[in-house]
């Protein structure tokens, strides 16, 4: 049988699939934050400063967002049983690698590597949302979304454990094997495609904004979910400054304790994807800018005591990656053939959106601490909430549009 012969891939996804996808995502996202509690251990290990440790961090995520404005919208043209497979075999080359490194230089280089290839829950959320059913979608999506979440929170405490045992290289050694093991374990489960449609590679990565202006729906929804992700990282970035300073002045251990209050949010956010499902995307995306707003207030109001700070970290994080789900299964429902490009531009501005809020945080807490970040938080919430009450109606999703 030749390749354009192959079966069309299965409208399916079992859910042993979708718990593979979320557990091989959570994994690869993973791979991004190891680094970040080792810093100092890395540094003394190589013998340079603690400062300029920090820039490894930096060129693991400047790699991240080229690998998904240069790698993601490749799932739209290339067969993904072939593609992500071959993404994250190389990526545990670049983890193989980051853990041999001589020297600084080589390490940053690597990682900088790690970053362009660890890609792989971008290229597996729309794979999954083509497997899907247009009734079953948002709670696929905000499963493997909620596994990719669980990735990034659990990844800096295993992280921690393991080298305090054995040593910051025996981090990447095994995450070198396992990454490797699930592009095995990949190549031998995902369906087979018909071949995609055959775009010269400078034409698909300009057709990503071209995309973008072909939908109001998807403008408005990468708007609103910009204006999220930016307060999401205001809020965990002014949390930071808020526990490590008077009246709580608590260590970096029970300050990443509240990671466990935000895992929890996670967990329940993924199931918002029930809302989609059954017609009440455009609604969820209002409530959950509602409740981002509230609990927003908690936090502000009960600066002084960790109970409302908890109980506002809790429902934030609902409120945001509910949000999340919600916003990246719509945009798979515009355009099913453009659905990778579609990842890129909503990871894309959420990334940017994140940069952005880092840089609010810092500047809101020397302006006047937490009330700022709060005040500056709440606000940008109501403009998001102000722009889907004016425009909720272009994004409003019904499954007969769904592919």
């Amino acid at each position: 049988m030749s390749a354009t012969e192959l079966p069309s891939t299965p409208k399916r996804m079992s859910g042993g699939m979708t718990w593979l996808f979320a557990i091989v995502g959570g994994a690869a996202v993973g791979n991004l934050y190891w680094a970040q509690p080792l810093l100092a251990t890395i540094a003394k290990s190589l013998g340079v400063p603690i400062g300029s440790a920090g820039a490894l961090v930096t060129m693991t995520q400047i790699g991240y967002a080229l690998g998904i404005v240069l790698i993601v919208p490749l799932g739209d043209v290339m067969v993904r049983r072939t593609l992500i497979p071959v993404v994250m075999f190389v990526s545990a080359l670049a983890l193989l690698a980051t853990a041999l490194a001589p020297s600084y230089t080589t390490l940053l280089a690597a990682l900088t590597a790690v970053g362009l290839t660890t890609v792989a829950g971008q290229l597996l959320i729309p794979l999954a949302s083509d497997l899907s059913s247009p009734e079953e979608r948002g709670r696929t999506v905000g499963t493997i979304v909620g596994g990719i979440l669980i990735g990034i929170l659990l990844s800096r405490t295993v992280s921690g454990v393991i080298a305090d045992a054995f040593g910051w290289r025996t981090v990447y050694f095994l995450a070198a094997a396992t990454t490797a093991s699930f592009s095995v374990l990949l190549t031998r489960v995902l369906p087979s495609e018909n071949e995609r449609p055959r775009i010269a590679y400078g034409l698909l990565l300009a057709s990503v904004p071209a995309v973008v202006r072909k939908h109001r729906s998807v403008q408005v929804t990468l708007a609103i979910g910009t204006i999220g992700f930016c307060t999401f990282t205001m809020f965990w970035t002014g949390l930071t400054f808020l526990l490590s300073a008077p009246p709580f002045s608590y260590s970096l251990s029970q300050i990443g304790l509240m990671g466990v209050v935000g895992l929890a949010g996670s967990l329940a956010a993924r199931r918002v994807g029930w809302l989609h499902d059954n017609g009440y995307s455009a609604a969820g995306t209002g409530a959950a800018l509602f409740l981002a707003f509230v609990s927003l207030g908690i936090g502000a109001a009960g600066s002084a005591s960790i109970i409302p700070v908890a109980v506002a970290v809790l429902l934030f994080d609902v409120a945001i990656q509910g949000n999340n789900v919600l916003n990246q299964t719509r945009l798979f429902s515009v355009e099913p053939e453009a659905r990778s490009r579609l990842n890129t531009a909503f990871v894309s501005c959420n990334f940017l959106g994140g940069a952005v809020g880092s840089l609010l945080a810092g500047f809101l807490w020397e302006l006047d601490g937490w009330t700022a970040i709060m005040s500056g938080a709440m606000a940008l919430v109501g403009v998001a909430f102000l722009l889907w009450v004016a425009q909720r109606r272009h994004i409003h999703v019904s499954h007969a549009r769904k592919a």
